[in-house]
């Protein structure tokens, strides 16, 4: 199965439902939710282990994705704790960070049906 333009379009809203969230607790709109950083209860991590990981398990770039998604789950936690010691400038100026490696997600995402197939050919 390969990822199609849909499944793409399903991880950025999964990844843009994260983002507005955590700005949202980073710009005092709402309170964090415990489950806001937990792989288990994120969307998009819950669209991987649904969507991509059964295809791509054994794939580098499946375990890159992981790892990022993880990285990214953790300094968003790392910014919610900053604003609520008050660093709130610096909080906020980290919502870059999310963003990199969002992208980095996705350009991982979009790799791997190539690499799948050339690794097919050998």
């Amino acid at each position: 199965m390969d990822i199609t333009t849909l499944d793409f379009q399903q991880a950025r809203i999964k990844q843009i439902l994260f983002k507005s969230q955590l700005r949202s607790v980073l710009y005092g709109v709402r309170e964090p939710t415990p489950g806001l950083f937990s792989p288990q209860e994120n969307a998009l991590a819950q669209w991987i282990n649904a969507v991509v990981k059964p295809q791509h398990s054994n794939r580098p770039e499946m375990r890159q994705i992981e790892q990022l998604l993880g990285h990214m789950l953790e300094t968003g936690r790392i910014l919610v704790a900053q604003y609520q010691r008050g660093q709130i400038e610096e909080a906020r100026q980290g919502l870059g960070q999310i963003d990199r490696v969002a992208e980095q997600i996705l350009t991982l995402l979009q790799q791997l049906p190539q690499s799948a197939s050339a690794a097919a050919r050998v």
